[in-house]
């Protein structure tokens, strides 16, 4: 400990001339949690670094799945879904319905199931999975005010896109959102409470999203209108971190969609308000990157969209990871174009203009 006694001790210098108190006049000081966390954050090494060479690529991306595996900790207790439509409507091409299945034995998961009418045999489907904001009604286009306002703030209702397109989706409340937000005053952000309450209970939020993801892909694979082999994955922002996560998990997703997130935790966290509390595993620094992650989907197909001025994950990080991963990729033997990187002039929102393309071409 070293506490500087300053210039003016005067008559108390008996109270401050302990052996750890020291007088340093030009001494930096730091208050900051976050700054204290970046300062953490440039001496963190990497586990391992990516590696490029064929042979190696194998045991490494071993290594990478179990130093998930560790962070992600224990998934609970499997329970049949238990699935129900509550609700229909129909939507133009396609039909609504409101479903809810079990993921817990205390925990149920509302969606919106978007099927196209003329699909009669098994086919393509696409889990549509939301960022922050209003929830699946915000993917799903629903029309309320606040709804429709942040779909037109971040492009956000692609879920409905991708099934006016012909795809049954299915889009779910994450924990937090939509139907499953949990009352809060004005000036408390959910996802961190809701990660406080957590800890309490030994719970993590982005593993318990996690295993709520995986019981989705449950449903989706063992729908009558779905083909388990032609399932794809697409979110953006918040969204886009459970797509990485998930794809990384599940290797049932045969194509992802990562929009507004792809890039480092170093550089998504020069922010200090842009990571929140179902965005983190403890410990996960230096144990596990974006790119990492993203080199558990290769060889399958993913496709990155990074904004030009999306400045909380910038796009100079993207380009440098997804350089890296490139590397993996080929280095795996993955197919032409199984990994894109599409560069649109905005800031942090979805693009989608290379979206259904690259879902017709993997699905």
């Amino acid at each position: 400990m070293t506490i500087d006694a300053g210039s003016g001790a005067g008559d108390n210098d008996d109270l401050v001339d302990g052996d750890d108190w020291v007088s340093l006049p030009n001494a930096v000081r730091n208050f900051s949690p976050w700054a204290q966390v970046q300062l953490e954050l440039a001496a963190v090494e990497p586990a391992e670094t990516v590696p490029t060479e064929p042979g190696i690529v194998p045991g490494w991306r071993a290594r990478t799945r179990g130093r998930l595996t560790d962070l992600l900790g224990e998934p609970p207790r499997p329970v049949p879904l238990s699935a129900e439509v509550t609700d229909r409507e129909a939507r133009g091409s396609y039909t609504r319905h409101r479903v809810v299945f079990d993921s817990e034995a205390t925990m149920s998961v509302p969606c919106y199931l978007l099927v196209p009418n003329g699909r009669r045999a098994p086919g393509p489907a696409v889990l549509a999975i939301h960022g922050h904001g209003p929830g699946k009604a915000e993917v799903a286009g629903l029309q309320t005010p606040e709804v429709a306002a942040a779909a037109a703030a971040h492009h956000g209702d692609y879920a409905h896109r991708f099934a006016e397109a012909g795809y049954l989706v299915l889009a779910p409340d994450l924990r937090c959102f939509g139907e499953r937000a949990d009352p809060v005053p004005p000036d408390r952000y959910l996802c961190d409470a809701n990660l406080a309450a957590a800890v309490m209970a030994g719970r993590n939020p982005l593993a318990d999203n996690l295993h709520d993801l995986v019981c989705a892909m449950d449903l989706l694979s063992d729908h009558p209108l779905v083909d388990p082999r032609r399932i794809g994955v697409a979110g953006f922002s918040y969204g886009g971190t459970m797509s990485l996560f998930l794809s990384a998990w599940d290797t049932r997703v045969r194509a992802t969609i990562v929009s507004g997130y792809f890039s480092s935790w170093k550089a998504a966290h020069r922010v200090p308000y842009n990571m929140c509390g179902s965005q983190v595993l403890f410990g996960m620094l230096g144990q596990i990157e974006h790119v990492d992650l993203a080199a558990l989907i290769a060889p399958r197909a993913l496709l990155v969209e990074s904004g030009r001025e999306d400045f909380l994950f910038p796009i100079e990080t993207a380009t440098e990871s997804m350089a890296e991963l490139a590397a993996v990729y080929a280095a795996m033997r993955a197919p032409t174009h199984a990994l894109e990187h599409h560069v649109f002039d905005g800031g942090h929102r979805w693009d989608g203009s290379s979206a259904l393309a690259f879902l017709d071409r993997w699905l």
